[in-house]
C-alpha cells in the first residue's frame, strides 16, 4: 500500500509540474534554457573555506555561498557580505558538527536547546542522531537564532539550505524549514525528487519554489577524479533550473587539521573542487554548452 501511494505522489508531482509554466520562463527564461547556480557551502568553517570561497567568487564560476552561523569564521563572512552588497549569500542552516575535533553547538542559550547538544554540548555528528533527540520547538528556537544572528551581523542572506541536509530528516524538521522561509520571506533549497518520501505528511508547500533539481558529487565520485564528474555535469546539464553544490577550501594546513579522519568532504576534496571552479577549462564549458548562470537572489525576488 505504500508503494502504491509514492507511486501515486510521485506521478501527481510530475502530471502537477509538466502541466504548469516552468520555473525556467518565471523567471524570464525559456522553457528549454539551461540555468545553473553553482553554489560554495561550508563558509565560516574555517579561514580557508572563506578565502578560498571569496576568490572563486571573484575569479571562478561560482556564483552563490552558504554560510554556517555556529562556526568560528563568521565575522569574516559578515565583513565581506557588507563590502560586496550585491552577493549571493544563503544561511546554511546547521544542526550537526560532523569534523572529529573541530566542533561547534548553537547559536541560541544550550540551556534553552538541550535536545540538539551531545554531552559536551556540541551539535551531534550526524543527523540521525539529530533527527531522533530533537523537541521541534528548540529546533525552531535554534534556526531563529541563527537567522537572528547573520541579521545583527550585516549579513543580507538571499535564501536558506540546510546543512547535511538534516532539515529533511522527517516531515517534522522539513516543516520548520519550510517555515523559516516563509516568515523571513526567502526561498529555501529543496527539489521535488528530495520529498517524495513525505507522501501525505508534507506542509502547505504552496509557496514554495522548486528547482528542478540539485546535483554534488558522492565520494564514489571524488575517488573517480572531481574534474572529470564536473565535466560530465556540465556537459549532460538538462534544461530548467539546477544547482551544482560544491565546496571550495585550501588544501592547507588549517583544512588538514579541520577535517582529520574524514577523507569525504575534506581538504583535499574541497582544493578539487576550488581548482576546477577557478579554472578556464570550466569556463569554456559552461559557453560551450550554453549554460547561464543565475542566482538565488534572482529566484526570491519571484517571492517579493
Amino acid at each position: 500500500m505504500k508503494s502504491v501511494l509514492l507511486l501515486f505522489l510521485y506521478i501527481f508531482i510530475t502530471f502537477f509540474a509538466q502541466s504548469q509554466t516552468s520555473l525556467a520562463e518565471r523567471l524570464g527564461y525559456s522553457k528549454d534554457a539551461k540555468l545553473l547556480i553553482i553554489h560554495a557551502d561550508d563558509l565560516a568553517v574555517s579561514h580557508s573555506e572563506n578565502q578560498a570561497s571569496f576568490k572563486a567568487l571573484k575569479d571562478g564560476s561560482v556564483n552563490s555561498v552558504s554560510v554556517m552561523v555556529p562556526c568560528p569564521w563568521l565575522t569574516e563572512v559578515a565583513e565581506y557580505a557588507k563590502a560586496n552588497p550585491n552577493h549571493d549569500i544563503g544561511l546554511h542552516l546547521t544542526l550537526s558538527s560532523e569534523w572529529e575535533w573541530n566542533k561547534w553547538g548553537p547559536a541560541a542559550p544550550r540551556n534553552e536547546v538541550n535536545s540538539l547538544v551531545d554531552a559536551n554540548g556540541y551539535f551531534y555528528n550526524n543527523c540521525n542522531d539529530f533527527a531522533k533527540n530533537a523537541k521541534p520547538e528548540e529546533i525552531e528556537r535554534e534556526l531563529r537564532a541563527q537567522i537572528e544572528k547573520a541579521k545583527a551581523m550585516g549579513i543580507e542572506f538571499t535564501h536558506f539550505d540546510t546543512h547535511m541536509r538534516c532539515l529533511f530528516s522527517n516531515p517534522t524538521t522539513f516543516a520548520l524549514y519550510v517555515k523559516m522561509g516563509r516568515e523571513y520571506n526567502v526561498p529555501v533549497k529543496v527539489s521535488r525528487n528530495m520529498i517524495t518520501g513525505f507522501a501525505g505528511q508534507l506542509p502547505d508547500t504552496s509557496r514554495l519554489i522548486f528547482i528542478d533539481r540539485s546535483i554534488t558529487a558522492s565520494p564514489s565520485d571524488y575517488e573517480k577524479g572531481m574534474h572529470a564528474f564536473y565535466e560530465n555535469a556540465l556537459k549532460t546539464l538538462q534544461p530548467g533550473v539546477n544547482e551544482l553544490v560544491i565546496h571550495t577550501a585550501y588544501n592547507d594546513l588549517e583544512m588538514q587539521g579541520l577535517t582529520v579522519n574524514h577523507p569525504n568532504w575534506g581538504a583535499a576534496w574541497r582544493q578539487a573542487d576550488y581548482d576546477f571552479f577557478t579554472s578556464k577549462k570550466c569556463k569554456k564549458i559552461l559557453k560551450q554548452e550554453g549554460i547561464q548562470l543565475i542566482t538565488w537572489r534572482e529566484i526570491g525576488k519571484l517571492l517579493k
